[in-house]
């Protein structure tokens, strides 16, 4: 099952250069969609700016789909040095924005394409990393006694405990990569005799976790 890596959050970063802003909002976006609409929220809440330069960047490897647009600038000079830096950064499902305001001092061809390039540079320094994982949302109830060890296998699973509530007995949510989901099981299994079983409440082909 094929995992790669993905923004881990929505991120922001600005840049002036001869007094012009630069503001790179970043986010993970895993469709087409996705991508546009994050695209119209970020110019709705910049409308006021110069320009809006829009890339992204949807799947990954062979099976991408990029799109970049110069959104006013001269062509050339913004979405594709942008989308270039981006496509370096070994992101997929990326979609960023860098708005600019105008200071005043026109850049010229080089400058413009610098600057958008850098202004890509700037988020992505600032921007925590995930894996996309096809994962398994799974609950289980358990005596206590048996608690600590499951929250062990858990994590030598590569799982996530997501809640515990502790009544009479303790109700574990937990999340797995889907290719580790049955080893937990088994280990689940062997170590209360076969008195808890993990029951798959929800699959999630998108989920973003935290690279290990």
């Amino acid at each position: 099952m094929e995992h790669y890596p993905i923004p881990a959050q929505e991120t922001q970063s600005e840049i002036r250069v001869s007094n012009s802003r630069f503001i790179a909002t970043l986010a993970p976006t895993f469709s087409v969609e996705e991508a546009k609409a994050f695209i119209d929220r970020v110019k709705d809440k910049y409308a006021d700016a110069t320009h809006n330069v829009p890339v992204f960047l949807v799947g990954y490897g062979a099976s991408v789909t990029a799109h970049s647009s110069d959104d006013g600038e001269p062509s050339g000079t913004a979405g594709r040095p942008a989308l270039a830096v981006l496509r370096g950064s070994g992101l997929g499902d990326v979609a960023v924005v860098v708005t600019r305001y105008y200071g005043g001092t026109k850049l010229g061809t080089g400058g413009l394409v610098r600057a958008y390039g850098d202004a890509i540079r700037a988020v992505l320094k600032v921007t925590p990393r995930a894996q996309k994982v096809s994962t398994h949302i799974a609950t289980l109830v358990t005596p206590y006694p048996h608690f600590e060890h499951i929250q062990q296998i858990i994590g030598q699973n590569k799982g996530k405990l997501l809640n515990a509530e502790f009544a009479a007995e303790v109700t574990i949510t937990c999340q797995f990569p889907i290719e580790n989901f049955e080893s937990f099981q088994s280990q689940l299994q062997e170590i209360t005799s076969g008195s808890v079983q993990a029951e798959i409440i929800q699959e999630n082909i998108h989920a973003i976790m935290s690279s290990r």
